[in-house]
């Protein structure tokens, strides 16, 4: 397909997820009937309306109208559902905040191929819809719902599931076929449950570059690799890595809480072990993935991003999520654990002692002015990124090294992102209308030399480097431009994925962070693992193996507590004695070592 020509197939083709009676205000979907409509929400007396929008109860996925209002400096979504009552939850910590964030929105473009036709009101048409806004950036492929963890707040996997849903070969050339056609460069997340867990992981990564994927992301705890280390050795563990690497895996998108034992249970201890094989194995871009809950490990988020500053040499981003709340929760628990976006950075400035602040981040459609400009220089459609501000922000730092201090220079202390954005627009306009490029491209590179860099706050070292980066990540427009830029920089990235309580259709609509589904849908984050049981659960369930008969077909061995990871007291000793873990963990190791009598007295033995 040209990637300049979105395609929308014929109402024949299109797939059909749901039916709506206007007369009954019902959309049937996923053999279950879902009502539509409800009485529209006032606004208080103390409250400031902010706009409207729809939304879904959490106990009957009612289709919903809903306001977003100011009250006490912060912003709330409420929603009346006839059967259930008031709903109401927390949407942003700070509405001053939000208003700067939300003056980027982006309407957005389309999704380029149309696989659902418009059967109901959105999210119930997913996907992609019509209606929908932005064409896929980042595809999740299920590999399986298999899981050697069983963490609470996790989205699903086969036990609480009920099945085995674990795609084919087949089925994946079939999705990623799918997915191909709407002529955007492929980015794929290979993701579950825990991927590794698949025998035949490393195939799947070759059917994957065999396919055109350019950018491969393996989402994963990584205890696998630490398992190999630990149990079978190291040039095991490094070999498997590898094989991973030099097949196809550009990033690991790994999961990690915190550097403590208590905020990291997940995988604190296999930590020193999992990075010691990925240098082995030159596997050199990791993104750390903290879930972010309140009270859990709210207390260190700046030494996670300490930590990835540490380890820069093959982590190159810190990707926070705060935590999205699925199933029934009480809204006194909800409010013990629920942070938000602006919650979670005001945090991180506390923590870093005001090196990053609030307003060093910009959401993620603030790139959009980037992509519109390098369309009209190429004079092809270019891939853009026009999320809901509410979805995610990000910053990039230099980090420098003072003394065996960390200090950390955002780039929006370096540049003039602001200015730079609104400069772009207008010469892309410039381009639009017949200007000469190389005349406005040369143009361009003085202008950013001498009007959008803040020489003074830039770091000495980096003064000749910064403009050559800029330069060619606006000329070239590659893959290893931007990656020279990754390499020099840490990224910090943030995404509020949503929940039944906080839903707001109108993010839903301009999500670009997709699943690929067996039947050959690509349907939005927030419908997947929100909507579980008229999406996931309930296509999976149709290509789905009963726990009885996986067990018939691929061993005992292979599923429930047979494949969960438990650590004995023996064994947590074993590696939290060993010296890569005092080697890695030794900036932060005081925070804890109480808790370890023998890790205490490993460490007065060496003082």
């Amino acid at each position: 397909m040209n990637e300049s020509q979105p395609a929308v197939e014929s109402g024949k083709e299109l797939i059909k997820p749901s039916a709506f009676d206007a007369s009954r205000g019902i959309i049937r979907i996923a053999d279950r009937e879902v009502r539509v409509g409800g009485p529209i929400p006032k606004p208080r007396e103390d409250e400031k309306l902010i706009r409207y929008t729809n939304s879904i109860c959490p106990y009957c996925y009612a289709l919903l109208p809903a306001i977003i209002v100011e009250r006490d400096e912060k912003l709330y979504i409420r929603k009346i559902c006839p059967e259930h009552g008031e709903i109401e939850e927390i949407y942003q910590g700070s509405s001053e905040w939000a208003k700067r964030i939300e003056k980027w929105f982006v309407e957005g473009r389309g999704p380029r191929h149309v696989y659902t036709e418009l059967t109901a009101p959105c999210p119930f048409s997913c996907g992609l819809c019509p209606l929908h806004k932005n064409h896929t950036a980042l595809a999740n492929l299920v590999l399986t719902n298999r899981c050697d963890l069983d963490c609470w707040y996790c989205f699903f996997y086969a036990e609480k599931s009920g099945f085995v849903y674990e795609p084919t070969q087949e089925q994946i050339r079939y999705m990623l076929k799918s997915y191909s056609r709407q002529g955007v460069t492929p980015v794929i997340q290979l993701t579950g449950g825990e991927p590794l867990l698949r025998e035949d992981i490393v195939e799947i990564v070759k059917i994957l570059r065999e396919m055109g994927i350019k950018h491969v992301q393996l989402n994963t705890n990584a205890i696998k690799f630490a398992r190999l280390y630990l149990e079978k050795g190291e040039e095991e563990a490094v070999k498997f890595a590898r094989a991973l690497r030099t097949t196809g895996v550009n990033t690991v998108y790994m999961s990690f809480d915190g550097v403590s034992p208590k905020s990291n249970p997940k995988n604190h201890w296999e930590i020193p072990f999992i990075f010691e094989v990925f240098r082995k194995a030159g596997m050199t871009s990791v993104v750390l993935v903290p879930t972010v809950i309140k009270g859990i490990n709210t207390g260190e988020l700046g030494d996670i991003i300490r930590f990835a500053a540490l380890n820069m040499d093959i982590v190159r981003a810190v990707n926070f999520q705060p935590v999205s709340l699925t199933g029934m929760i009480k809204r006194a628990e909800r409010e013990k654990l629920r942070i938000t976006i602006y919650d979670t950075v005001k945090i991180i400035e506390e923590q870093t002692n005001g090196q990053i602040t609030v307003n060093d981040w910009y959401p993620v459609p603030t790139s959009v002015p980037v992509s519109v400009f390098a369309e009209a220089l190429a004079g092809r459609f270019k891939f853009e990124m026009a999320n809901h501000p509410e979805c995610g922000v990000g910053t990039y730092v230099y980090v420098r090294r003072r003394d065996g201090d960390l200090e950390f220079i955002p780039i929006p202390r370096m540049i003039d992102v602001e200015g730079f954005m609104e400069y772009l627009r207008e010469k892309a306009e410039e381009l639009k209308s017949g200007k000469h490029k190389l005349l406005v491209g040369t143009k361009i590179l003085l202008n950013i030399l001498k009007d959008f860099i803040k020489w003074g706050e830039v770091p000495s070292e980096l003064k000749r480097s910064l403009p050559k980066l800029l330069l060619e990540i606006f000329t070239k427009q590659s893959y290893e431009a931007l990656g020279k830029w990754h390499y020099k920089f840490l990224f910090l990235g943030m995404m509020h994925f949503m929940d039944l309580y906080n839903y707001d259709v109108e993010r839903v609509m301009r999500c670009n962070i997709h699943y690929l589904m067996p039947d050959g849908r690509v349907v939005p984050f927030c419908t997947f693992n929100v909507l579980s049981d008229v999406y996931r659960d309930y296509v999976q369930k149709k290509y789905m193996f009963t726990l009885e008969e996986w067990r018939r077909m691929k061993g005992e061995h292979t599923l429930g507590e047979a494949i969960k990871y438990r650590r004995s007291k023996e064994l947590i000793k074993r590696m939290m004695t060993h010296p890569l873990y005092l080697k890695t963990y030794g900036p932060f190791l005081e925070k804890w070592v109480d808790m370890y009598p023998w890790l205490k007295e490993l460490i007065s033995k060496h003082r």
